[in-house]
């Protein structure tokens, strides 16, 4: 039997951090430090050199974006450690900021979500295996946002704006023909009409790659 994860969580309310404590516990996944700030979470990050770190995005000293800068520092240092970040607020531009150019082992998840256990564990599952895991809220709102009337998204069909939000929560073309109950073959055409309409470089085909554009493009 394999060691089990190593987390590191972050959260000032000590109410939901022992209810995030027991979740991961009863998942078998290790919490080896949880603290209540930004500056405690990344010395303890620097310390433990956890699997996975887990923080509330708006914790102290500032509580502003104290969580979402600290999971950057620890990953500029630390490129392979997983990340998931907590909102309690639907804010897009934090999710665009954390995934970057690089959503390999990312994901943001709207804080109320994790009242559904499977989905936070579910998540740690997906950036474990180096995949990203975005809350499909945030995706709803990044495709929901008003935009120009010429914008491309307006061409693509109801089963490829599916495909699209899909994808851009993380999802592998495998995963995306499981949710749809379509085959992988139709996805990929469905992914390549989406590249095509929305003007996006095909060579961002891979699974990364492809998340990191079509993210760029909602975030626009």
């Amino acid at each position: 039997m394999g060691q089990p994860l190593r987390a590191v969580l972050g959260e000032d309310q000590p109410i939901v951090r022992e209810g995030i404590m027991a979740i991961l516990g009863r998942a078998g996944i290790d919490v080896v430090a949880a603290v209540d700030n930004a500056v405690d979470l990344v010395r303890v990050a620097e310390e433990h050199r956890p699997d996975v770190v887990i923080t509330d995005i708006r914790m102290p000293p500032a509580l502003e974006a104290d969580g979402l800068l600290a999971v950057r520092r620890i990953r500029a240092v630390r490129p392979d450690t997983a990340v998931i970040v907590l909102s309690q607020f639907l804010e897009a531009s934090y999710a665009l900021d954390l995934v970057g150019d690089d959503p390999r082992g990312v994901g943001y998840l709207l804080k109320e979500k994790v009242a559904s256990p499977q989905i936070l564990i579910d998540a740690v599952e997906r950036v474990m295996a180096r995949d990203s895991a975005l809350d499909p809220d945030v995706i709803s709102a990044l495709l929901g946002r008003k935009r120009p009337e010429d914008d491309p998204l307006a061409a693509l069909t109801p089963k490829e704006r599916q495909v699209l939000a899909l994808m851009a929560e993380g999802h592998s073309n495998t995963g995306i023909s499981e949710q749809l109950f379509v085959s992988v073959a139709a996805v990929e055409r469905h992914v390549t009409g989406i590249f095509l309409k929305l003007g996006l470089s095909q060579t961002a085909s891979g699974q990364h790659r492809r998340v990191a554009a079509v993210l760029r493009y909602l975030g626009q």
